[in-house]
């Protein structure tokens, strides 16, 4: 999931501690203009950010930080409502891309889209807790919680809370339906074979989401047949969107032309910070 910020989820870098007003941060490439907030821009509910399925009800979601199914096995900070709230030209973006998967017989499931900066708080409180790992045999379960931060993994700020960074996969069409997430189920690990693991109902992508393995690196080699094609395309749709990948969880895009690369959020995930879809 993530110093000028990586492309991934998060970083390994001490937490901002939580404000409204948006963080100025470095870039993954230079920019010459100051960093902007919120207010400068004359934005006051935050990046421009739309509801996806307002933009486009054909992409599927499964919003996994709104409830108990992630690594730390409870609603996130900041989670309000399970929504995918993205910047406009993300979510445009996005919604040419799912046209695309739909003319190869896929479609696009979001698993997380903008990330409050509570929320990246809240990991990095609980990466602090070396007691509670009531998640690790499904999400890291070969990865000690205490190397999640050198690892990479866990970290905050994160590119997601800049509003144009998400992490989906692809299911068939006609979609099968997906068995619900019941707390205190017996968990698999996430690197398991397809039909061990969580039910998912994506395609085979070699691991579940949130994996944090070097398996969910987007190309492991010991990822093969089906899985790697799989992963594959998805990154070929994505890239000629104008999405980037990082490298290092297979799930994870951010919008190249991203409207805020400088800026960090923190409104919560709720319909109340998101703009009318029609502008």
């Amino acid at each position: 999931m993530i110093a000028a910020l990586a492309p991934g989820c998060t970083r390994p870098t001490p937490s901002p501690s939580p404000s409204a007003t948006p963080l100025p941060a470095a870039s993954p490439t230079p920019s010459p203009s100051a960093p902007q907030t919120s207010a400068s821009a004359g934005t006051p509910r935050g990046p421009g950010l739309v509801v996806l399925t307002d933009v486009d009800p054909r992409i599927r979601t499964d919003i996994r930080y709104a409830g108990a199914h992630n690594f730390v096995g409870r609603p996130v900070d900041g989670y309000a409502e399970p929504l995918c709230l993205l910047s406009r030209p993300a979510a445009e973006a996005l919604r040419r891309v799912q046209d695309a998967a739909l003319a190869r017989g896929r479609s696009l499931k979001v698993y997380d889209c903008y990330r409050p900066r509570r929320a990246a708080d809240d990991f990095v409180e609980w990466a602090g807790q070396p007691g509670e790992q009531r998640m690790k045999a499904e999400f890291y379960p070969r990865v000690a919680k205490s190397e999640l931060f050198d690892e990479g993994y866990i970290g905050a700020p994160t590119a997601h809370s800049r509003g144009s960074t998400l992490d989906l996969t692809l299911v068939d069409v006609p979609t099968p339906t997906q068995p619900p997430y019941a707390p205190g189920q017996p968990l698999v690990s996430c690197t398991a074979p397809k039909g061990q693991r969580f039910a998912d109902n994506g395609v085979d992508m070699g691991t579940g989401f949130d994996c944090f393995d070097p398996l969910a690196h987007t190309d492991s080699p010991q990822v093969t047949g089906v899985a790697r094609d799989n992963r594959r395309l998805l990154r070929q749709l994505m890239t000629d969107g104008g999405f980037v990948n990082y490298d290092r969880e297979w799930w994870h895009y951010r919008y190249r032309d991203e409207p805020w690369p400088d800026t960090y959020f923190d409104v919560p995930v709720a319909r109340s910070s998101a703009e009318p879809a029609g502008g």
